[in-house]
């Protein structure tokens, strides 16, 4: 996997008279220069605005937005290109759902299940449509490892839950949810389950169909595309039957004053003109990680995730935060007496970048009794010598505060 560091211009620099070591992953993901070229290619040779125009341009933007589509279909293994809609993100693709599936069925005896451990974009899109209709929302709980507690959340599923909405890996602990057994549990009682695939998609090879997941949410830039883009994955029938989220042009079919008539899937749901350009990169990051095979990136980053977790008990005074038996690519941690904040400016110092705070996952926190960690999470570009680097620089923070 060494080989490919080469193709991520970014983290071949230097920070702070030191070689950069990019840790922050679970943030933002580096592209490699085949997605950054396949941008500028389609700045310079091919922008134009998608299915309006008859001219040459016109066409071949279409052509390569629509190809996106069709890999990213192939990529998740839906059923078809009506069941992948293009968003700005994860957290439009949650909004979309949960007003444009979840309000029109929701009451003040009706209810959306969550977990405590959701990031912000998983919980305040439920809080909001549950105000606007006077529902409530449920929390499963997790445990001591950083786990949701499968269990339990299977055990507040009955007929007044309209959705459950959970992720398929946590942004701040990196435990794996047992998603599709919840699913499993789910669809005996006739409820339908969003998962949040945002730290799922560039790690592990993700089977929309074998899941059986009814929706299927993940963004760009975690996956080495352009920020701003997006993917709400749904099965076909469900979204036949949701009204538009958004409106404006393209979504449309024919619009009258006495009344309009909407596009067909996928376009029903993409109003305006899109980020074509992040789209073309989207299409070129699915094809670079087909290219090196998911299996691959999986057994590579377990790998190092567990290098990385057993180098760090050798530094005084950390105390993992997530411990959980199914992990990927994420390992959050504090030191004792000293602000995360601080160690994450410490090691910018050394060139060494990580996430601090509380990731968006206030109520994780909250639940471990702390204010926030120090986060490293990999990417298929991190090595041994990274997370040598990290220890390194992790002792150099206790040296400063000793």
């Amino acid at each position: 996997m060494d080989a490919y560091r080469k193709d991520f211009p970014a983290i071949n620099q230097s920070i702070n008279d030191n070689k950069l070591v990019y840790l922050d992953s679970a943030a933002s993901s580096q592209m490699p220069t085949s997605v950054i070229d396949e941008v500028a290619r389609y700045q310079m040779n091919d922008h134009a605005n998608v299915h309006r125009g008859i001219h040459t341009l016109s066409h071949r933007a279409t052509m390569v937005y629509e190809k996106t589509r069709q890999d990213l279909s192939d990529f998740i293994n839906a059923k078809n290109t009506n069941e992948i809609i293009f968003t700005s993100g994860t957290t439009e693709s949650i909004n979309l759902v949960a007003q444009s599936y979840c309000r029109p069925k929701l009451n003040k005896n009706k209810k959306i299940l969550i977990s405590h451990l959701e990031h912000h974009s998983n919980i305040v899109p439920w809080q909001i449509v549950c105000e606007q209709t006077q529902s409530s929302l449920e929390i499963a709980p997790i445990n001591n490892k950083g786990e949701i507690i499968t269990e339990d959340l299977i055990s507040m599923i009955d007929e007044s839950v309209v959705l459950i909405s959970i992720s398929h890996v946590s942004n701040a602990l990196g435990s794996v949810s047992e998603v599709k057994k919840i699913i499993q549990a789910a669809h005996k009682n006739g409820v339908p389950v969003l998962v949040d695939g945002a730290q799922s998609i560039p790690h592990i090879k993700v089977d929309v169909e074998e899941l059986n997941a009814d929706f299927y949410v993940f963004s760009g830039h975690k996956m080495h595309a352009p920020t701003g883009t997006g993917i709400l994955y749904g099965k076909e029938d469900l979204l036949e039957k949701m009204p538009p989220y958004k409106s404006g042009g393209d979504m449309i079919l024919e619009v009258k004053f006495t009344g309009t008539t909407y596009n067909d899937l996928p376009y029903k749901f993409e109003a305006g003109t899109p980020n074509i350009s992040g789209i073309a990169g989207l299409g070129a990051a699915v094809g670079y990680l087909r290219k090196i095979g998911m299996i691959n990136i999986e057994s590579h980053e377990k790998n190092l995730l567990d290098y990385m977790s057993s180098e760090l008990k050798n530094v005084d005074g950390i105390n993992l935060i997530g411990n959980a038996d199914n992990k990927i690519g994420v390992q959050s941690f504090t030191l004792e007496n000293i602000h995360s904040h601080d160690i994450g400016t410490i090691l910018d110092h050394q060139g060494v970048a990580i996430r601090t705070g509380h990731h968006c996952a206030m109520p994780v926190m909250e639940f471990f009794g702390i204010s926030g960690t120090a986060r490293a999470s990999l990417a298929l570009y991190n090595n041994k010598e990274d997370i040598d680097c990290l220890v390194a620089g992790l002792h150099k923070v206790n040296e400063v505060f000793s």
